[in-house]
């Protein structure tokens, strides 16, 4: 190395002594290799839904970022299968599934959660989600109908289509008809419950296929949530079948009507309540609840409607099924009742008569002391089973004309069947081993609760802003609060309550 720098200078001291030329060349000045351009990190800057690219829009909408997640909300039901988003990017590319995507010009169905990924020249990328809320996240049923419908009695025929979201099956226009059904719900609120019948069969949110839908308006419940709970306390049972619901927007004739609880009817048929070829559908009833072509019979105790099959006083079966219930009775009240097999255990699914009573209880169902949505069923060969449950909107604590109002207290243990029952310590254990489980499952029950409420943190605050029922009394509210949140804090503090008072009080039985 020393050898190659003193030769250097040496050659450079005779270059520099003249030799000829008058003048030296210029110094090679060699540049240093550039460094490495780094490319720009890929990522998406603004993504928005601009009306001049959405003509049906009302207003440009500007998503908010959050980490990787761009979310905003469409506060329409317009459709949101075809809209053209607008973005800004660094990097090269921007695609969906593979496939590049054009700010202003490309659009998409934005139903789901998307993933839009941006590139740069280096192939590197990043992916960000775009979660447009539809309306409030609720599925959206649209029903055109031919004239309004102003009666439970007679049908008014029209279409049915739902959006069914994210989360289930959408259905194509269907004709159906449609009716008013209830009592204080139909005759006392103006935001009115119906009856559905499709033109043929069709399962709707993931429930079993069937033509007659309901259409529960939970206007006096202010939750919105309490059928839907009692649905889910008889779920957890070994009853044969309890209805299912789901939550929907509902449009008539174009007008937002509100968030509706769309449930399966308590009905006989193979996915509903299966009584087979030769079994009879019950309800404890009232005189003043009957329909003119209704068929009934009277036990010591009740007031029985058959709600299926349809009969004439006149058939066999009407004889039969008055026959078997009033045998019921008779041995139930009779003095050999307790009896293993002598007795009314000959006659009565004791399971289906525990968790019908406990859910009941649980609720404190104002309704199910006595009669009034007292549902039962019996297939000759078989024994009678209570259920399916229903009729809870006014359940757990809300109503203010009966002590089913407070959490504290028996109310169905004094049905007459039930309590002529618990005199059987048979029947009193069997009981506590099963309000034991139930109250097990309180924590999930309870979380079940929040979790639907924060699904109708949206659907609840449109549904206020049309019937305006946060704050205000309505028939049989016990209790008023201004906000949603309470109604639902009130709902679980009251189940708390109820469940540890019951607790206690099942043990002396």
């Amino acid at each position: 190395m020393l050898k190659w720098v003193v030769a250097s200078v040496f050659l450079a001291l005779i270059n520099g002594c003249g030799g000829g030329s008058s003048s030296s060349p210029e110094p090679v000045i060699t540049e240093p290799p550039a460094a490495p351009v780094t490319p720009i990190a890929p990522a998406l800057k603004t993504f928005s839904l601009l009306k001049d690219n959405n003509p049906d829009l009302q207003e440009d909408i500007e998503f908010v970022r959050d980490g990787t997640t761009f979310a905003a909300r469409l506060e329409t039901a317009l459709p949101v299968t075809s809209l053209t988003p607008t973005f800004s990017f660094d990097g090269t590319e921007v695609t969906l599934e593979e496939v590049a995507q054009t700010s202003g010009t490309t659009s998409q169905d934005f139903t789901q959660i998307l993933t839009y990924r941006v590139s740069n020249e280096a192939g590197t990328t990043e992916d960000y989600q775009i979660d447009l809320t539809h309306f409030t996240g609720l599925p959206i049923i649209f029903l055109t109908t031919e004239e309004p419908v102003v009666s439970k009695d007679d049908y008014v025929t029209g279409t049915f289509r739902l959006d069914g979201g994210r989360n289930y099956d959408s259905v194509d226009p269907m004709d159906m008809k449609i009716r008013g059904r209830g009592n204080s719900t139909w005759a006392l609120h103006p935001k009115k419950p119906y009856q559905m019948k499709l033109e043929s069969k069709r399962d709707l949110f993931g429930m079993l296929e069937d033509k007659k839908w309901l259409f529960l308006a939970e206007y006096s419940d202010k939750t919105l949530l309490r059928n839907h709970l009692a649905f889910e306390l008889g779920r957890r049972t070994s009853l044969r079948w309890t209805p299912s619901g789901h939550f929907a927007e509902v449009f008539v004739n174009g007008e937002h009507d509100g968030f509706y609880h769309i449930s399966e009817k308590v009905e006989d048929g193979s996915n509903r309540v299966d009584i087979g070829d030769t079994g009879f559908l019950l309800e404890i009833d009232q005189p003043n609840r009957l329909d003119p072509d209704d068929v009934s019979f009277r036990t010591d105790t009740y007031l029985i409607n058959i709600k299926e099959p349809g009969l004439a006083y006149s058939d066999s079966e009407f004889n039969q099924v008055r026959t078997h219930i009033n045998q019921f009775e008779s041995i139930l009240f009779g003095d050999n009742f307790a009896d293993p097999v002598a007795g009314y255990r000959a006659y009565a699914d004791v399971d289906s008569f525990i968790d019908w009573f406990l859910v009941n209880e649980i609720a404190k169902n104002v309704d199910a002391q006595w009669y009034s949505s007292i549902f039962f069923h019996w297939i000759p060969g078989e024994k009678i089973r209570m259920g399916p449950i229903w009729d809870f909107d006014l359940g757990f604590g809300n109503v203010d004309y009966a002590d089913a109002t407070f959490p504290e207290g028996w109310w169905v243990r004094w049905n007459s069947w039930i309590a002529r029952m618990l005199e059987d310590p048979y029947f009193a254990a069997r009981v506590k081993e099963r309000y034991a489980l139930m109250d097990s499952q309180r924590p999930e029950i309870k979380e079940a609760i929040y979790a639907w409420a924060e699904q109708l943190n949206l659907s609840q605050a449109e549904n206020d802003s049309i019937w305006q029922t946060l704050g205000n009394y309505v028939w049989p509210n016990p209790v008023v609060y201004d906000t949603y949140e309470e109604e639902v804090e009130h709902l679980v503090t009251w189940l708390d309550t109820r469940m540890d008072w019951l607790a206690e009080s099942v043990e002396t039985l």
